[in-house]
């Protein structure tokens, strides 16, 4: 156990202590103010203040750890060996930043209850963050100070045995709709027939009645091939099926088409099925609840996970909501557009209200990774290079990767060309070492 002695333990202390030490480096860790304690002490230990008692192992405080609520802090983003750091703390301690201060920042998205642009459907930009700002959003910065520190302690306590954790990964699969062209009921299938003729679109007009008189597959109907790959693989799948209203944003399938509740729970005999909140529930915490009992009723058990569409987070209201419906899990937290990590760790962790001052028990999983930033890419080379340096830089600090697959990728429709093998090289990415 690592025993940390500070002048004031504060629940921002006590909370990413626990992030850095105890789930991502595997150690139990305890804090104390009372310096006979400390000396007492014969296993790992170390100060956290703003001046070491002696010669012990020692870091400089930065006074956010130790504030409440939220100021526009001013730091200076540094380059450090292959990496970046920020809030410098002189020479005077074992390591330059304070990497415990600077890990807060990001783990709590400090930045994102900040003023700040957005984009037209309200989510905070990935061009906004200091990651990307400072270029390094393809890092997961986090986890790499805290083997820094790890490396650190080891050369200080060398007898001590740090627990071997390996790389692994959560592949998810979100269904905003089942289907393409079944089970859209009369009224949408006429004016989506309607909008190809419009857009003289008659390579889609043909496939949607072929697919309606049963003498083609629907393309977004994926599932037997998906499901395939889950019995072929020990990663469990975690999939989030949208089964709110229709509305401008959400154009799913109806939740009361028994054909969608067989395949939800087909499904769910094989993986595991979380919810993807609709649009509106994100700001009507009714609907979330009201999604949350009919996809209960469903799968015939307590929902664990969450993912909001459009990827859509309002701190700190959205992950509140969540709390009190009794939500576990959330895989939100991450950029559509952009591949990295949004707050800086492979690792997941627990949401910190900073309104509130206080640690919750919601588990935030965010993603590394969606489908759509891989577009960006043109060939299918470049895109496997990409997906190979983020796979990289994971197995670098033995995190979890938790890439964002859409039932649609793997039609092989244009876009989606080579994207099941794309989808291939993450499932084989725990076994080449």
């Amino acid at each position: 156990m690592l025993l940390v002695y500070t002048h004031k333990i504060t629940p921002r202390v006590k909370y990413i202590f626990k992030h850095i030490c105890t789930r991502v480096l595997g150690i139990d860790v305890s804090f104390t103010t009372t310096i006979e304690e400390f000396i007492a002490h014969d296993s790992l230990k170390m100060s956290y203040t703003k001046q070491p008692l002696g010669n012990e192992f020692f870091i400089k405080s930065h006074d956010i750890l130790f504030e409440q609520g939220l100021s526009d802090i001013d730091f200076h983003v540094y380059t450090w060996g292959t990496t970046k750091g920020f809030f410098f703390n002189g020479e005077k301690g074992v390591l330059p930043y304070d990497i415990f201060a600077s890990s807060f920042y990001l783990l709590s998205r400090y930045e994102e209850y900040l003023p700040h642009v957005q984009d037209e459907y309200g989510r905070f930009l990935a061009t906004e963050s200091v990651a990307y700002k400072h270029d390094f959003l393809h890092q997961p910065i986090v986890d790499i100070w805290a083997y820094k520190f790890k490396d650190a302690l080891q050369n200080f306590f060398p007898e001590f045995q740090f627990p071997i954790k390996t790389y692994s990964i959560k592949p998810i699969i979100d269904v905003p709709s089942a289907y393409l062209y079944r089970l859209k009921g009369i009224m949408r299938t006429v004016g989506g027939a309607l909008k190809d003729v419009f857009k003289f679109n008659f390579k889609g007009l043909y496939a949607r009645f072929m697919v309606l008189f049963g003498l083609m597959h629907d393309p977004f109907d994926t599932f037997k091939y998906i499901l395939n790959k889950q019995k072929q693989t020990k990663h469990t799948f975690l999939f989030f099926f949208l089964i709110g209203a229709y509305s401008t944003y959400d154009k799913g399938i109806s939740v009361n088409k028994k054909k969608f509740i067989s395949l939800i729970k087909q499904v769910a005999d094989y993986c595991k099925v979380g919810l993807k909140t609709s649009f509106f529930s994100t700001e009507d915490v009714s609907i979330l609840k009201k999604e949350k009992l009919q996809m209960e009723a469903i799968i015939n058990t307590a929902l664990v996970a969450t993912r909001q569409s459009f990827s859509k987070l309002n701190l700190p209201e959205s992950y509140r909501n969540l709390i009190d419906l009794e939500i576990q899990e959330d895989y939100t937290m991450g950029y559509v557009n952009h591949i990295g990590f949004r707050a800086g760790s492979c690792t997941p962790f627990l949401f910190y209200d900073l309104d509130y001052e206080v640690q919750t028990p919601l588990k935030v999983y965010s993603y590394h990774l969606m489908d759509y930033s891989l577009l960006k890419t043109q060939s299918l080379l470049d895109k496997k290079i990409v997906l190979n340096d983020i796979i990289s830089e994971i197995k670098k600090v033995n995190g979890e990767f938790v890439p964002v697959f859409h039932n649609y990728t793997f039609s092989d429709m244009d876009k989606w060309k080579g994207f099941k093998e794309l989808f291939n090289i993450i499932l084989d990415s725990t076994d080449e070492d």
